[in-house]
């Protein structure tokens, strides 16, 4: 987070303005179609109430940064991405803890004051401090963002594996019955998040980046939140799974998307 505030400015967040119904669209489609479809992928596989708590946090967090890199790479709009990511950041201090407690009060204990007070943490703190050193230190920054991106992938990559080893043994013994449901809502995430702003006359390159932005979550971010604020230890484990799929479908779309080129007229 700390690595995607040195690179924004107040002037970024006025730009969404600038963009207004692609930007809803996508928040839309992070924060009402994936906690909907997470929910519904847990009970029709049968998931236990821990787990699927933990699949519909999945659904319910929001974009990661690693979706602004495969945008790239699916010749989507960057700017845009970066846009959307921006907002589904800020939007999960009050949308995440909203949507877990809506739809999972009942199912297992959820802290939504302790989920949206680690948000805030997690989330608003680094890109206050990221934004305040791009004013106050450009010259620092301009010395230092050549490597950000490099330390931001290495401290992914550092979380992906901690996630992962904490909760290797429920992950094995899970099986397919928690590894499909998170492939699909990845994948179904995806081809809805590209599909329907189509069919709602958004161009390809809109689409492309809806897709990617949609089907990639802040996984690494769920599986702390669940940590933290879950009842119930299961529910940490389907945040570590998501982290392997997400990547794997995001840039499974990314390079598939990197070969058809886009028609003149359909930006």
């Amino acid at each position: 987070m700390l690595s995607m505030g040195i690179t924004l400015t107040p002037q970024d967040f006025l730009d969404v303005l600038k963009e207004p119904a692609s930007v809803a669209m996508q928040f839309t489609l992070c924060y009402a179609m994936m906690p909907l479809l997470a929910l519904g992928l847990g009970k029709f596989f049968g998931l236990d109430p821990a787990m699927l708590a933990g699949m519909v946090l999945v659904g319910s967090i929001n974009g990661g940064q690693a979706s602004n890199l495969c945008t790239y790479i699916a010749r989507g709009n960057v700017a845009l991405s970066v846009l959307m990511t921006t907002a589904t950041t800020v939007g999960a201090i009050f949308m995440t803890p909203l949507i877990c407690k809506g739809l999972l009060g009942t199912v297992v204990p959820v802290d939504a004051a302790g989920i949206a007070f680690s948000t805030i943490q997690v989330v608003l703190g680094p890109i206050a401090v990221g934004m305040a050193t791009n004013k106050f230190f450009p010259n620092f920054v301009k010395k230092i963002l050549p490597i950000t991106p490099v330390i931001g992938v290495l401290s992914t990559c550092m979380l992906v594996a901690s996630a992962v080893a904490q909760v290797t043994e429920p992950i094995l013994n899970a099986g397919l019955q928690l590894q499909a449901p998170i492939f699909l809502l990845h994948l179904i995430g995806g081809l809805v998040g590209y599909g329907l702003p189509k069919l709602t006359g958004f161009g390809e390159v809109k689409s492309r980046t809806m897709a990617i932005e949609t089907s990639m979550k802040s996984s690494a971010f769920g599986f702390l939140l669940a940590k933290l604020h879950f009842g119930q230890y299961a529910a940490r484990v389907p945040s570590a799974v998501s982290v392997v799929w997400m990547a794997l479908t995001g840039s499974m779309l990314a390079v598939i998307w990197r070969y058809i080129p886009v028609k003149e007229g359909e930006e």
